[in-house]
């Protein structure tokens, strides 16, 4: 193990891959490695404290620094939901449930703008937390469209791009999305952690 290891506290391979293409150039020098240890109950009411709940948990499992997000969608017509309950939406893990249920219960609605959420959090073996939230505006469209990304990427279309979020590409994604202004939020912090 270098010195200069950060774990990425999450069990979905796709998103430390997508981690690491957003954090590589802005953590030149640190070690970015997937999570193995125990998964923790994610009860907080906020992103910010699910995503505190996850990197806490890591560095307890590794006693490494780690990096966490909690994220979702929060769609202003339904007064904020899914939110933080986006990922268990449908009462099951997965996206195609969620995004069916997110239509029906959009069904007849005319204003349909949303914001995907995200709270990036990087904690340290002694205990210090930072918490850099971000958003990324947009609607929801009455079909999925594209095959790309995970989650609601499907259904959502961002106010700063021309077409939904599943058929961006994984570059054009990775500069825009909530996601990425997050980690790019916090990534100053640990760079002057591990001072580079």
């Amino acid at each position: 193990m270098t010195p200069r290891t950060v774990v990425l506290a999450t069990h979905n391979q796709g998103k430390v891959v997508e981690l690491r293409e957003i954090l590589g150039e802005a953590l030149g020098g640190v070690e970015l490695i997937g999570y193995d240890g125990p998964e923790p109950v994610e009860d907080g009411d906020t992103y910010a404290a699910n995503a505190l709940i996850k990197a806490r948990a890591a560095v307890a499992h590794t006693g490494l620094p780690a990096l966490a997000d909690d994220s979702g969608i929060a769609v202003d017509a339904l007064g904020g939901a899914p939110g933080i309950h986006s990922a268990r939406y449908a009462g099951t893990r997965a996206d195609a449930d969620n995004i069916a249920l997110l239509l029906q219960n959009l069904e007849g609605v005319v204003e349909r703008t949303a914001a995907f959420v995200c709270a990036a959090a990087f904690v340290t073996p002694d205990g210090t937390e930072h918490v850099f939230e971000a958003v990324w505006n947009g609607e929801v469209l009455t079909e999925p469209v594209g095959t790309g990304g995970h989650g609601y990427d499907p259904v959502f279309k961002a106010d700063d791009a021309d077409r939904s979020s599943a058929e961006l590409t994984r570059e054009e994604k990775n500069a825009l999305s909530h996601r990425s202004k997050a980690f790019r939020g916090i990534a100053p912090i640990v760079r002057e952690y591990f001072g580079v």
